[in-house]
């Protein structure tokens, strides 16, 4: 399969977790990294990962509602949850989709769709610990 390349960039970190994370080809951003278990500031993979699929997924969406020529109303809210496990730690996604002006089985025909076309929803589609859905309510629990 020969790859058509339509964007391409390079980002680094070369302070790991307490200092900063930037795109070094392709743009100019810069963030600043800490712990996400202390209260310095910062942001962290978890919240990096959350970020890019539902950035990734609804921008997916919303280019379906406007081939169905519909009103762009989805929003998507990721909630990332990291925790133990031997060796080290694992995240674990939950993707809470709304897509309120349509019926339920239109909803669930176009996020399947755009599940399949999202780049960062494919990347992550073979893990137990990514869970994608429609919901009617956000609902994030504190429970592990």
């Amino acid at each position: 399969m020969t790859e058509k390349i339509l964007y391409q960039t390079v980002v680094e970190n070369s302070e790991g977790i307490n200092g900063h994370a930037k795109v070094i080809q392709g743009g100019d951003l810069d963030v600043l990294t800490s712990n996400p278990v202390h209260d310095t500031p910062g942001t962290n993979p978890e919240q990096l990962i959350g970020l890019a699929l539902a950035t990734c997924l609804n921008a997916t969406i919303e280019a379906e509602e406007k081939r169905r020529d519909l009103p762009h109303k989805s929003v998507v809210r990721v909630g990332i949850k990291m925790g133990f496990d031997d060796p080290g730690f694992q995240f674990w996604l939950d993707a809470q989709v709304k897509i309120p002006q349509v019926e339920p089985q239109e909803a669930e025909e176009i996020l399947a769709k755009c599940e399949k076309r999202c780049p960062v929803a494919k990347l992550l589609q073979n893990s137990d610990n990514v869970k994608v859905h429609l919901v009617n309510e956000f609902n994030f629990n504190e429970e592990g």
